[in-house]
């Protein structure tokens, strides 16, 4: 074999897998056709929270005055946020080929084509061909926009990653689809002063949320981003003409510069021959694993997105280090289950374990702990006050089961509660650990003493 360990695909999942590999003594090949760092670093996760960071420094500015601070009217330079956008991306890109050189891995530009369970072709864009073979092989492909055929095609109708390469922002933006996706680029243009409407054939926006933690956002996005919200309806009758997307959902007439269609994600296999390798493939075309990612085929495995599972950057890499130490080492560790979400809305949301909504299902008896931030000397300081946390806990346990937040800073505060639920804390114990006073993290102490009815920052409970 010319290799212990070949990757196809260079994402969040692809390159710490062939970069664990080579930790563990493997001779290790990575495939990759388009760009290192896969969906997320060049047209998901990275480069649309440059832009959002860059819509909150513009939304700081504008509420300046009150901090004391008399500043003139700001101006959005999109171009200049676009390439500062650009800049990360290239600078992460470096970071990963430098990683990959450092540990010895083989990097192959090209599309990687299955021959057998053992050997893979590799097409470059030149055209030219280099078979290579392996004792192991790890799918990561990754996963792209879904656009239905019912969806018009023109320029002025774009999926996330050709509206994550505009130049310039439109007036007005339709985005059919509120799931995270379509949420965090509608709030990031509501911010830069876009007039935004999301139409989502669900009940609500944020489905994953339980009803109170999504009801903050929409407030938000409401009142302070004017953005307008239309559930339960579908959007029909799309028409596209060169100055404008026209649109109904029920009985309401939509129209705008643009639309952005956001509806989930389908699993990446062109150009795959999955086939000639013999591995199971679902009737939705995502690769058929068991729990620690192995497929059908004995020495082939499938991490991320195109795997079918949670489909999160984070989730994938966490999938590499299990099956790429199984394929190694034959160690049999069941992957990690407990797998936070992280929304960068504004305000941004975050949750890890079941939703008070998932408890009730299942037929779970829970106490629940809510704290919010308004009374906390550290948010009344920076003046972030909107929104809450909460603690689901076990009624008869104790044991924390789930959490949720929205609120400043909720996608770096949601850390603690990973922990809490993957060992099993109790709230009593959470609410005996000390945290550090004044900041944002203590909120989770105010809730876990909120859960016994004990928090002394908080009138009785009713």
């Amino acid at each position: 074999m010319d290799f212990d360990v070949i990757v196809i695909g260079a994402g969040p999942g692809g390159y710490p897998a062939a970069i664990k590999a080579a930790q563990l003594g493997a001779k290790t090949a990575i495939i990759e056709r388009e760009w290192l760092g896969g969906t997320c670093l060049n047209c998901g996760c990275i480069p649309t929270k440059t832009l959002i960071a860059g819509a909150e420094v513009y939304q700081k500015i504008l509420h300046a005055k009150s901090f004391g601070i008399n500043v003139g009217k700001p101006e959005i330079d999109y171009p200049a946020m676009v390439k500062r956008k650009d800049d990360v991306i290239a600078t992460q890109q470096k970071g990963i080929d430098y990683l990959l050189n450092a540990h010895g891995v083989t990097l192959l530009e090209g599309t990687g084509s299955f021959r057998d369970a053992n050997t893979v072709a590799v097409k470059s864009t030149d055209g030219s061909t280099k078979t290579i073979t392996g004792k192991n092989i790890i799918i990561a492909t990754g996963s792209t926009s879904t656009v239905p055929g019912f969806i018009p095609k023109h320029e002025r109708i774009v999926e996330s990653r050709a509206f994550l390469e505009l130049k310039e922002l439109p007036e007005t933006l339709l985005v059919l689809g509120g799931g995270y996706i379509g949420s965090e680029l509608a709030c990031m243009a509501a911010g830069l002063g876009v007039k935004v409407t999301i139409v989502e054939l669900l009940p609500d926006i944020l489905m994953l949320l339980d009803k109170d933690v999504r009801q903050v956002v929409k407030k938000h996005m409401k009142s302070e981003l004017g953005m307008t919200l239309v559930t339960g309806d579908a959007m029909a009758d799309i028409q596209a003409t060169d100055k404008s997307v026209t649109a109904t959902a029920g009985e309401k007439t939509l129209e705008a510069d643009m639309l952005l269609v956001s509806i989930g994600r389908s699993p990446v296999t062109d150009g795959l021959n999955i086939e000639a390798a013999g591995v199971n493939v679902s009737d939705r075309g995502y690769v058929e694993v068991d729990e620690l990612s192995r497929t059908n085929v004995p020495n082939i495995y499938c991490i991320g997105d195109v795997s079918g599972r949670m489909q999160l950057a984070h989730a994938a890499t966490s999938q590499a280090m299990y099956a790429v130490e199984h394929a190694i080492k034959g160690e049999e560790k069941i992957e990690e289950v407990v797998i936070p979400g992280v929304i960068f809305t504004s305000p941004e949301v975050a949750l890890v374990g079941h939703t008070e909504e998932e408890c009730e299902k299942l037929g779970l008896s829970v106490n629940i702990g809510k704290f919010h931030f308004k009374p906390l000397g550290k948010a009344q300081a920076a003046n972030e006050t909107e929104g809450f946390v909460k603690i689901i806990a076990d009624k008869e346990t104790d044991r924390i089961l789930g959490a949720q937040c929205a609120g400043p800073h909720a996608t770096d505060l949601i850390s603690e509660m990973v922990v809490a639920v993957r060992e099993e804390i109790t709230a009593e114990e959470l609410g005996n650990t000390v945290h550090a006073h004044p900041t944002f993290a203590e909120i989770w102490m105010e809730a876990a003493h909120a859960l016994h009815k004990g928090c002394v920052h908080a009138p009785p409970a009713r």
